[in-house]
């Protein structure tokens, strides 16, 4: 099975959006392979849930003395700190091949890969069926990382893989991060919460790959082996790609028009566009 390997590098957070959302349009009309796509980005961000209230989950005073930029994701989900970490995308058809199924099986397959990532690099990463939150309402819950979903990657009760999923057409977008390091005190003053609990104890369940790791990783190094086991997993030869004429105009389009306007990052009273 053929699919395009584009690693795009740094981006800033709008574009890092867009692509992803210009690369599943590709995919859902039948003009692109499947991808992986792996980025960063510059500066470091913060990503909203397509239905959060950036007004009540996050302190956008805090993100900007910080440096931070806020961006809402077109994908569900909570808010996500990015910045030392590796962030995958994976674009593909629906109702073919290995994602023929539910989307829960597609959060698996790829889980899956994952999982082989993590236990490559000596990490002993488990599969968490997923269940409902259950404990009291607050902030932890608008905080991706603070617990697991469906098909999440834990490592001692800690969640270490975050993820979210888009349908559109015949095609899926599931994006998602591996931190290798992780701010608590920086989480801790971007998130608004309990001023009573200390940032060690509101994200106890929050993991990142070098808590756990024999040496220090890096970025680099857990891509690669991300690629790899991407391969192995899913039985991929690779066409190493870049986003076509087509794909970045549309990119560029929807990052100015979408992703980089306040009045989709802010808005309050939330309605599909």
């Amino acid at each position: 099975m053929e699919w395009r390997l584009i690693q795009s590098g740094f981006q800033t957070g709008a574009m890092n959006m867009a692509l992803d959302e210009a690369l599943l349009q590709s995919v859902a009309e039948g003009r692109s392979l499947p991808v992986l796509r792996l980025y960063r980005w510059r500066p470091a961000a913060v990503t909203l849930g397509y239905a959060q209230r950036a007004d009540k989950d996050v302190s956008l005073s805090a993100c900007r003395a910080a440096g931070l930029d806020v961006i809402r994701r077109a994908t569900g989900g909570r808010a996500v700190l990015h910045d030392h970490e590796v962030t995958y995308a994976v674009i593909a058809p629906v109702r073919q091949g290995l994602f023929e199924g539910s989307v829960l099986d597609c959060y698996r397959v790829i889980a899956e890969a994952l999982q082989l990532t993590l236990r490559t690099l000596g990490l002993d990463a488990r599969l968490e069926p997923g269940r409902r939150f259950s404990g009291p309402v607050g902030s932890e819950r608008a905080v991706c990382f603070t617990a697991p979903s469906q098909y999440e990657l834990v490592i001692d009760d800690c969640k270490v893989a975050g993820s979210a999923q888009k349908r559109q057409g015949k095609g899926f977008l599931q994006h998602g991060s591996l931190p290798l390091e992780m701010d608590l005190p920086l989480l801790d003053r971007i998130l608004p919460g309990d001023p009573e609990l200390g940032a060690e104890q509101r994200f106890r369940k929050i993991g990142w790959l070098n808590r756990w790791a024999s040496r220090p990783l890096t970025v680099d190094e857990v891509e690669k082996t991300l690629i790899d086991s991407f391969r192995r997993r899913l039985d991929i030869h690779w066409h190493i790609s870049a986003p076509d004429a087509r794909e970045a105009a549309l990119a560029e389009q929807l990052c100015r028009e979408k992703y980089g306007r306040p009045e989709w990052t802010l808005q309050k009273n939330w309605a599909a566009d």
